[in-house]
This record gives structure tokens, sequence and C-alpha cells, in this order.
């Protein structure tokens, strides 16, 4: 069970493009407990949620906190096994809410966990692809709960957004993504951003072992069989 997860390096706060207005600060003072109100992350896939997720763990680590990542949908149907394993962390950051609406021992294992982090001072980060109040009908307790958490809405990125988080990556490896590279993979690859950030590790060990430049030639010649 992935609890405790090392977040990767271009997964922190500070590497988040486009965020909302005021969400880095929240989310750092929630990581450093100087923030009392516990969040709510809701979006659609692809708007950072886990990026965010994986980032305020980070930075509570960083202050000397216990923290602690869990994607759900890995522990529905044991949720409260694994939640129970979590007990004694600084803050929680719990992804994929959606995932566990419906199944009756689950909500009431995070009902419960919701209400001991609250009486032992623990912070909660929740997020899901849907607020509380358009969740599928399930424990009104638990939806009463999760609708009590700041919550906070992320959109996906557009073109300029993706292109920002490829440059900076690529430039966090050593070495430059131009534009026409940039533009060959969002027409040819796809506008995934997940996906393309995936590409960024094969790309840099391509480029490395052939001692070439990222171009639109040297793209065509390692994605060939991935994008005709």
């Amino acid at each position: 069970m992935p609890l405790s997860l090392r977040p990767p390096p271009d997964q922190r706060l500070e590497t988040f493009v486009a965020a909302p207005e005021g969400v880095l600060d929240q989310l750092c003072a929630l990581a450093h407990g100087t923030h009392a109100d516990w969040l709510y992350l809701a979006g659609p896939a692809a708007s950072g949620k886990t990026h965010l997720l994986l980032g305020v763990c980070a930075a509570a680590r960083e202050a000397g906190r216990r923290a602690a990542y869990l994607p759900l949908a890995a522990a529905a149907g044991r949720l409260r096994e694994a939640l129970d394993a979590m007990e004694g962390h600084d803050l929680l950051a719990l992804d994929g809410v959606e995932s566990i609406i419906g199944r009756r021992d689950d909500e009431v294992a995070l009902f419960d966990a919701h209400n001991r982090a609250r009486a032992s001072g623990t912070a909660l980060v929740y997020a899901a692809r849907q607020a509380p109040d358009a969740l599928a009908p399930g424990l009104p307790d638990l939806h009463s709960r999760l609708s009590q958490c700041t919550r906070i809405v992320l959109e996906p990125l557009d073109d300029d957004g993706r292109r920002e988080v490829l440059r900076t990556r690529a430039l966090r490896r050593g070495w430059t993504l131009e534009d026409a590279a940039l533009d060959w993979l969002l027409r040819r690859v796809g506008r995934d951003l997940a996906g393309l950030t995936a590409l960024l590790d094969r790309l840099d060990q391509a480029s490395l072992a052939a001692q070439r430049r990222v171009t639109v030639p040297f793209l065509r010649q390692v994605l060939g069989a991935v994008a005709p």
C-alpha cells in the first residue's frame, strides 16, 4: 500500500503551473500546520490534483512533519486498514474520493478517519473529480463532512500551460525543449499531459545516448512508432 511515497521532484508545489490565485499559499500553510481549514481539490482528470497532493506532502516533510499520500482507489475494499496504518501522521492527502463512494464500509471508514483526524489535529486534504455535492449518493454524514472543507476548483491546462510544464521539466533534466519540438509533440503525440510528461524520461535517455538535441527530426526518429 503506497502510504508514504517520496514525491517525484517534478511534483512539488513550486513546480505547479497556473494554480488558481492563493491555492499554493493555502497548501503551503496546511503543510506547515499554520492553516486551520482542511482542503478539498475538485477537478477533472489532468487538472493537477495528484501533483498538488504529492507537493503538499513533500512540503510537509521538508518542514519536519509526517505526511502520507493515499490513492483511495488502491485501497478500495480495505480502506479502514489503510487509514488505520496512517494514524499518527500530521497530514494526510487522500486522492480519488469518488472511487470509494457507494462502498458502504469504505465510506464509514473514511467518515471515522475524518472525525479522528479532526480530534487529533491531523490536517487533511482531499481530491476528487467532483465537488462533494456532485458525488454519487452515498453516506450523507460523509458528504456533510467533505462539504465543510475549503473547496478549490481546478481546471486542465490549455496548450500554453502544457508547453510551460514540458519546457520546465525538460530544463530540470538539463536540456531545452524548443517551440518547434513542443508543437510537434502536441500535434502528433497528443495533448494528454500525463502521457507527454512520461515521455520526457524516454527522450532524456535517448538524447543522452545519442548525444543529440531534442529536435523535431530527433523526435521523429525516437517516437516514430508512437507518432506516425
